[in-house]
């Protein structure tokens, strides 16, 4: 990740003029603000590996300055705590994320092909390696315990067609980070009708994750 971290987090870059300093504090909270977005989406989110390569870099500063307190210091039990918490929410939204790509792996496959160029992957490349050899492993088992004793005009399967794609329209508890005017609602059955509200800042909603998707990847809003 280009962004640099204070004096007590890993490294700083010398060109001020040209990199954003962020504090250990900051990384912790945007690693916290990927993992529950992550975990509250129905739908794979794109893929926060800069965060994740910093937050590793800075457990690995705080098990060296653990390493540097003295036997018996009260204060050393309290940054174990948190080298674990943060270890925690690292290993927690990893963990998210190769769950919905086995879950939806022929859908995430496909996004990733038929992305735009210099639209963001979805995938790391090791979840992209991880996603493919999962496809590839589950037609392996597929031919060897089902399709090969099938009719011959049946031992094909639409992977696509097979698996479930995620449930956009499921519903999801949000915070506003920004302030958002004329949010178009859809309606719930067809004896209503389309409304528009104004999402305030601060203020928290349960609305169908479709219709705030792309506030959730500008950051505009949080899900919790």
């Amino acid at each position: 990740m280009s962004d640099a971290l204070s004096e007590d987090g890993s490294d700083i870059n010398q060109d001020d003029s040209q990199e954003d300093v962020m504090t250990p504090a900051e990384l912790i909270a945007k690693l916290e603000e990927a993992w529950l977005n992550e975990k509250f989406s129905p739908e794979l989110l794109e893929n926060k590996s800069e965060v994740v390569e910093c937050v590793m870099e800075q457990l690995t500063h705080m098990e060296a300055n653990l390493q540097r307190v003295k036997k018996g210091d009260a204060k050393a039990g309290f940054h174990r705590m948190e080298i674990d918490r943060i270890r925690y929410v690292l290993s927690s939204y990893l963990r998210s994320r190769l769950q919905k790509i086995e879950k939806f792996f022929p859908h995430v496959l496909e996004s990733e092909k038929s992305r735009a160029e210099g639209q963001p992957s979805l995938l790391s490349p090791e979840e992209f390696a991880f996603a493919k050899e999962y496809y590839a492993n589950t037609e392996t088992y597929l031919k060897a315990v089902a399709l090969k004793r099938m009719p011959p005009n049946l031992q094909t399967v639409d992977m696509l067609k097979a698996v479930p794609e995620p449930c956009l329209d499921s519903f999801v508890f949000l915070r506003v980070k920004e302030r958002q005017e004329n949010m178009l609602i859809e309606p719930e059955t067809e004896e209503q009708r389309d409304f528009v509200v104004d999402l305030e800042e601060g203020s928290q909603h349960l609305m169908r994750y479709r219709t705030i998707a792309p506030l959730v990847l500008s950051g505009a809003v949080q899900l919790i």
